[in-house]
């Protein structure tokens, strides 16, 4: 038994598939056109956060967030030890140290006390500033948020919460991917949300940070010129 049939699915949609293709092709709007504009308005409105934007993967979606928030050389970035290998990737793509954190045997997620002492050992050993922390919700459960992020707001880190593995989850109300500065994703086929192709989103309810996140996406181009 495969571990997921994507022919199986496409075969279900392959009319309304080919038809927004054949829209795109059409258009000739193949980059950045107005099908990615309504699929971040839908996406928002289903996430419950003001705004989405979308780049080219899951991996900038996680790495682009840790520029916004200047993380770099000298920085540690807490996460956890059970997930995919670029959830730890982006931290040294930016420079910065992974610091990784056990998990809880329970939901395979961030352990709280393992994050605490974390936290403590890089304050106390000096050699590394804290900067974030990226929790990821794995098989459709979210972490937990309510003590991520009052740890968070008490160390002063920015929490990007990798929501791969779990949109279309909720907790209390409240959907994965909402939580923390920036939610993150991937469309990669096999994701729980996956797209014909590679992609990624991030979602947050900052405009300054939104305005952020978009121009990192697209080069560093602002409304009408390169900064």
């Amino acid at each position: 038994m495969q571990f997921i049939d994507l022919g199986a699915q496409r075969e279900r949609i392959r009319d309304r598939l080919k038809a927004a293709i054949d829209r795109v092709v059409d258009e000739g709007r193949y980059i950045l056109g107005p099908q990615v504009t309504e699929f971040e308005n839908k996406l928002a409105a289903y996430i419950g956060t003001k705004h989405v934007v979308a780049c080219a993967n899951g991996t900038d979606a996680l790495l682009l967030p840790l520029f916004a928030a200047g993380v770099g050389p000298g920085d540690a970035v807490f996460v956890p030890s059970f997930t995919f290998a670029a959830t730890a990737e982006v931290v040294a793509l930016a420079k910065a140290e992974p610091v990784f954190v056990d998990v809880d045997p329970h939901s395979y997620n961030i352990d709280i006390a393992s994050l605490e002492a974390a936290i403590a050992m890089i304050k106390k050993e000096g050699r590394l500033k804290p900067k974030a922390i990226i929790p990821v919700d794995l098989f459709g459960l979210a972490a937990d948020y309510e003590a991520i992020m009052a740890i968070a707001n008490r160390e002063g880190l920015m929490v990007i919460e990798d929501a791969a593995q779990s949109m279309g989850g909720s907790l209390d109300g409240k959907m994965c991917g909402s939580f923390g500065a920036v939610g993150s994703t991937s469309f990669y086929p096999a994701k729980p949300l996956g797209c014909y192709g590679d992609g990624g989103a991030m979602f947050t309810n900052d405009d300054a940070l939104a305005e952020q996140l978009r121009s990192f996406a697209f080069h560093g181009k602002g409304e009408t010129q390169y900064d």
